[in-house]
């Protein structure tokens, strides 16, 4: 059973920044695709940045393109969300999720239901 535990959100100002971190256990974390994803208030849960494991390609949402960065360290099962040039509207829970199948050509890296482990949240609350 894969756990995943993040850390490192809290409240910053506008135009400051953050660094997330998802600690991974119990399963292969090198194979596996990672994401972040948010949820604001109200609203569905939405993706924000994904790594996948052969090449380390990265993916981003357009609402995060050139602020966030995604990457990891398989030494250390984690993987992190740098977040810069923070926004209000980037105000929400984020969660890391995994995606455990070996095989992903094709896949669809924003969507959740690509993922089969989240971890519980870490709320990230930007102040204007």
């Amino acid at each position: 059973q894969v756990q995943l535990v993040e850390s490192g959100g809290g409240l910053v100002q506008a135009g400051g920044s953050l660094r997330l971190s998802c600690a991974a256990s119990g399963g292969t974390f090198s194979s596996y695709v990672m994401g972040w994803f948010r949820q604001a208030p109200g609203k569905e849960r939405k993706f924000v940045a994904a790594i996948n494991w052969w090449d380390l390609s990265t993916y981003y949402a357009d609402s995060v393109k050139g602020r966030f960065t995604i990457s990891r360290d398989n030494a250390k099962n984690t993987v992190y969300l740098q977040m810069n040039s923070l926004k209000p509207e980037d105000t929400a829970v984020y969660y890391c999720a995994a995606r455990s199948k070996i095989y992903a050509y094709g896949i669809d890296y924003s969507s959740s239901n690509e993922y089969d482990y989240w971890g519980q949240g870490t709320q990230v609350t930007v102040s204007s």
